[in-house]
């Protein structure tokens, strides 16, 4: 069966090292990573490593992306080179297995006219499928006025932007998760609890903001089953639509549904797939390992125990990713 995997990330070492020490510091990321959460050697590998293990565990397609701090920590001017040349080293590597790996661009968010130029670069240059980007940029969220070239030149282009986790602000990090023992409020403000939240949160501003209103065609990617949302959708229609009703025509869970896609990534157990399958149905669903973070090997099992027809495993393995992003 092919299999296309669609959150599968790159951290370059070489394009770290060239973000200020003090940069990441202010930023948040600790000097150290918790064992269980460094994943650099992998996260370096675009080639024969990498490819191995998609073979052990019969993944036919990644689709590469950036993770982490990048240029969206840079200033405009410094950021926009910078994330040039990471999505031309990135679609080098592609290039070598064009078969195997394709592209989500990495954006200089701080320059955000020069970012949609990146993205339509990108998608016509190197054929990436779209854009990944992680979580707020200098505290905003995608709905910002400063964004609406991004999202405009991504519905123009016909490609996906997929939200994806990022460190919260730190006025965030320090109200909700400071004061707990040793590295429990770290990992609580992103995997453990945070991320999920947060772009949860980032979808429903870009509903209530409008923004998806305005750009009826823009295509919205989330991963991790989607962040929550499937289990929130009568919750969020119930508390909203006598509101929204005065300026929205769609409700909420009908935006999201028109415009949002989701991925198992990192999720790997039954009942969020089952609110998840539930709520946006199998045409909705796309698998991802979330690699190197999580294991493709536990991600093709649980695939492969889905309790659904061949048709739909079909769809969530590889026939929504391939019509999504013109595979």
């Amino acid at each position: 069966m092919r299999i296309v995997a669609l959150e599968e990330h790159i951290v370059l070492r070489d394009f770290v090292s060239r973000i200020p020490a003090h940069t990441l510091a202010s930023w948040g990321w600790p000097a150290e990573l918790p064992r269980h959460l460094n994943h650099e050697a992998r996260l370096n590998d675009m080639g024969a490593g990498r490819l191995a293990a998609m073979d052990e565990a019969g993944i036919t397609v990644q689709v590469l992306s950036v993770t982490g701090g990048g240029a969206d920590l840079l200033s405009a001017h410094e950021a926009v080179d910078f994330a040039r040349q990471y999505n031309d080293r990135m679609a080098r590597a592609v290039a070598e297995h064009p078969q195997r790996l394709h592209g989500f661009a990495h954006l200089p968010m701080t320059a955000p006219q020069a970012a949609a130029d990146e993205l339509e670069r990108c998608v016509r240059e190197h054929g990436f499928k779209g854009a990944l980007i992680n979580g707020t940029t200098q505290g905003k969220f995608l709905d910002h006025p400063d964004f609406e070239p991004i999202l405009a030149r991504a519905q123009l282009l016909d490609v996906p932007i997929y939200i994806h986790p990022n460190l919260p602000p730190r006025a965030v990090h320090d109200a909700y998760f400071t004061g707990l023992p040793e590295e429990a409020g770290f990992v609580l403000s992103i995997a453990g609890w945070g991320w999920h939240a947060e772009t949860a949160l980032h979808v429903l501003r870009l509903v209530l903001s409008g923004a998806l209103e305005r750009h009826r065609r823009l295509k919205l990617i989330v991963g991790h089953m989607g962040e929550g949302l499937p289990m929130m959708m009568a919750r969020v229609d119930a508390v909203f639509t006598p509101i929204t009703r005065a300026y929205l025509p769609r409700t909420v869970s009908q935006t999201l549904l028109d415009q949002l896609w989701i991925t198992t990534a990192g999720f790997f157990s039954l009942p969020p797939f089952l609110a998840a399958l539930l709520s946006f149905g199998a045409d909705r669903i796309l698998f991802s390992v979330d690699y190197p973070y999580g294991s493709n090997t536990v991600a093709r099992a649980f695939l492969d125990s889905l309790p659904v027809s061949a048709a739909d495993r079909q769809k969530i393995a590889h026939g929504n990713a391939d019509q999504l992003l013109h595979l």
